[in-house]
């Protein structure tokens, strides 16, 4: 583990400043659990609560440890051993181990990156008219601009505001009048439908929350994080202090409390509006958007 000088004790800080501190360390955690609420996810979750309301509101509390354990051990994976989770797979074990799980992680990553790019293009669609194959090409060569022309500080920091966009859900699950005691119940008292239609949708769910490739890039944002702050070679970012791992800790638990925050409220917003009124078969971004009319509207798209 890396190790500090001792240095005097300083005053505690005050309320606001640990406040500013709290949210400075927000990091690679907060944007990993944004990550999982992407267009693939917010689908997955939408369809989830049309399908069969409030019953799987459940899933969120009953996921949320689970989720921060699996990102906790990929964060400090990366922290303490200076490398990114293929990296550490190349070093410990063989060969056949480390192109296996690549070559399960890139069909993984094809088709969740296939599946973002549409939802956000047909998403454009509905505001623009631009035919959505066109802007699955442009958000596509934006994105590969971006990762070529642009730093990793300056991504992380454009990533970390635009987490605030989900909180429209947030807005459309309050105005949408649930019923709120059939909620609170439903997320305590698990409830489970022995039905292959129930399962799909909680394989989907758990699926879609624990997803592999957050293993990786969790343990390869950690390492970028050393990289930006100076710590360029393997031998510096080895290790990590007490107060570091702490960080990383309040760090990975936040973003995967929002991650099922937004969940539970996507499921909640999309049971108060769609499944309340029959609709209980969605398949389309336009359908997902009526979800949000009670907040914005016919602006909703």
């Amino acid at each position: 583990m890396r190790t500090t000088k001792q240095r005097p004790r300083r005053r505690a800080k005050s309320v606001p400043a640990r406040v500013e501190q709290f949210f400075a360390d927000l990091g690679p955690g907060l944007i990993t659990g944004a990550a999982d609420d992407d267009p693939s996810g917010i689908s997955t979750y939408s369809v989830t609560g049309a399908s069969f309301g409030y019953a799987p509101l459940w899933i969120a509390p009953f996921s949320f440890p689970l989720m921060v354990s699996v990102q906790l051990i990929c964060a400090r994976l990366g922290m303490v051993t200076g490398r990114g989770l293929a990296g550490v797979v190349r070093v410990r074990y063989p060969r056949w181990v480390l192109w296996g799980a690549c070559a399960l992680l890139i069909v993984a990553n094809v088709i969740n990156i296939g599946a973002d790019l549409g939802g956000m293009a047909e998403a454009t669609e509905l505001v623009t008219g631009v035919d959505h194959r066109v802007l699955i090409a442009l958000y596509g060569v934006l994105i590969v601009l971006l990762l070529f022309f642009s730093c990793y500080r300056q991504i992380a920091r454009i990533f970390k505001w635009l987490t605030l966009v989900l909180f429209a859900y947030v807005g459309s699950g309050v105005l949408a009048n649930p019923a709120w005691g059939t909620a609170l119940r439903a997320t305590v008292i698990p409830h489970v439908e022995w039905s292959a239609r129930y399962f799909s949708v909680l394989v989907g769910v758990l699926g879609t929350t624990i997803s592999p490739y957050l293993f990786f890039w969790q343990a390869s944002v950690e390492v970028e994080e050393d990289r930006a702050i100076g710590r360029r070679t393997l031998r510096q970012r080895q290790g990590a202090t007490p107060a570091e791992l702490r960080r990383s800790f309040i760090d990975v638990a936040t973003g995967m409390f929002f991650s099922n925050f937004i969940m539970y409220f996507i499921i909640l917003t999309t049971a108060a509006t769609l499944h309340a009124h029959g609709q209980t078969q969605i398949s389309t971004a336009r359908e997902a958007a009526e979800a949000l009319r009670p907040l914005a509207g016919p602006a909703a798209y």
